[in-house]
């Protein structure tokens, strides 16, 4: 394998911005407004990238700063803001992140707020919730767990003991979110899970436009997740401080975590997990998908079997789908992250362990300039992961299979299920036919029979 260039710059990064994923994380939470604190060019960039996503609208306030507040601060702007937010929206909640240009100046934050609450609030306010997100020290996918601890441990509190279990799902698709809602219900588990936008992201088409959409997890389940049975955490690369950390430390609440059920394995695992905690037996239905999956990668084996794949995205998005290419013959040989979790590695290790497949070369914090470079060395066969990877994909005329966020390319992005049995048999399917189609295309005959 030749040097990687030396240089110092970003081309074309491979993550998303800070306080976007706490926008992202705000949006699952019951009657909230996202709020950034810093210029508005932050916002309407915000807006759009997730709307593209998403195909939804999503309104995310701002306190527009100006060239005077990054001398003077931005704390008037602050509060004029949440004034005019509780004005026109009625929110139950507002969730405010901060931006590189507010955290460079120095706002404190936490204390505007209180000088907010003592100025302005009364007993009909909404309530605030706040959370560090500069860009320069994270990725989206930090912003998502940072906005979901802060909103736990600034909401929760002492709480009779019940038989809810907590439900931190991680940044996935609204597909995943109901996915999971499903299996907790099949399963007959009470649950909180968090953030829920799988309505307010993706709902229903109606006549009026709502200012603050319905769903989202309800501001009283997470006020009472200390006195949960258990909380469930989904992700293989989580920092050491997360939501469920949160309530094992102050309230001991019994934590659970696990990768993202992806694939058979760590499907099963889950599975396990929740026959552990409900005592009851995986039911039929999940049986049955699991079957039919293996039949399929049976059937299906001797058109990508020995085929060399990179995959990219988010860390723990990335660890699942390495896992399931390696359980259906693809070769995962470069995995890559924007992320810096310094746990990437050794997740992709435990996940392809037992299994027919040499580690890949595993690369976090890396941007598309690296990527295209070590793709091109390893000589792939297909990639694997969000819009961002397509422009090299191109020019390396190479297919593609989206999964992930952000797919802006396509209509569905929000839709794609990549979670359990049922997810693994539509990226199966997904991937065989795309590598079937990329041979058909380029056979001099293009055959139509297999």
């Amino acid at each position: 394998m030749s040097k990687m260039p030396n240089y110092t710059s970003t081309t074309n990064a491979c993550k998303l911005c800070k306080p976007l994923g706490a926008s992202l994380a705000f949006r699952g939470i019951e009657g909230c407004v996202p709020f950034l604190h810093g210029s508005q060019g932050c916002a309407t960039y915000m807006r759009r990238y997730i709307i593209s996503h998403f195909n939804e609208p999503i309104d995310i306030a701002s306190s527009s700063l100006g060239e005077k507040h990054a001398v003077y601060g931005g704390s008037a702007n602050l509060k004029l803001g949440l004034k005019n937010v509780t004005a026109k929206y009625s929110p139950e909640i507002i969730g405010v992140a901060t931006t590189c240009l507010t955290e460079t100046i120095g706002d404190n934050v936490p204390m505007i707020l209180n000088e907010y609450k003592e100025e302005f609030a009364d007993e009909n306010s909404p309530l605030v919730v706040h959370v560090s997100t500069p860009s320069y020290a994270g990725t989206h996918m930090e912003g998502f767990l940072a906005a979901t601890r802060a909103t736990v441990e600034q909401l929760s509190g002492p709480a009779a003991k019940h038989e809810k279990i907590n439900v931190f799902s991680g940044f996935i698709s609204t597909a995943d979110i109901r996915y999971l809602k499903d299996v907790c219900e099949d399963f007959g588990i009470e649950y909180s899970l968090m953030p829920d936008y799988s309505d307010t992201l993706d709902g229903p088409a109606l006549n009026e436009y709502p200012l603050v959409p319905k769903g989202g997890t309800p501001l009283d389940d997470i006020r009472k997740m200390g006195g949960a049975k258990a909380s469930i955490e989904l992700g293989s690369t989580l920092p050491g401080q997360t939501a469920g950390t949160v309530l094992r430390d102050k309230y001991g609440v019994q934590l659970y975590q696990a990768g993202l059920p992806i694939g058979i394995r760590e499907t099963d695992a889950f599975m396990d997990l929740l026959t552990k905690i409900s005592g009851k037996p995986m039911p039929e239905k999940y049986i049955g998908a699991r079957g039919r999956l293996i039949d399929a990668m049976v059937d299906g084996h001797k058109y990508i079997s020995g085929k060399r794949a990179v995959v990219y995205g988010e860390e723990d998005l990335v660890v699942g789908v390495a896992a399931l290419l390696a359980e259906i013959g693809v070769k995962p040989v470069l995995c890559a992250s924007g992320g810096h979790s310094g746990k990437f590695e050794e997740s992709i290790a435990t996940v392809l362990e037992g299994l027919d497949c040499a580690m890949p070369i595993v690369k976090e914090d890396v941007d598309f300039f690296d990527i295209e470079h070590l793709a091109r060395e390893e000589k792939v066969d297909m990639v694997v992961g969000h819009s961002k990877g397509y422009s090299f994909a191109r020019k390396m005329e190479i297919p593609m299979i989206r999964v992930g966020f952000p797919i802006h390319d396509r209509v569905g992005g929000q839709r794609i299920l990549h979670l359990g049995y049922h997810g693994a048999q539509g990226l199966f399917d997904l991937i065989t036919n795309t590598v079937i189609a990329k041979k058909q295309s380029d056979s001099p005959i293009g055959y139509s029979y297999m």
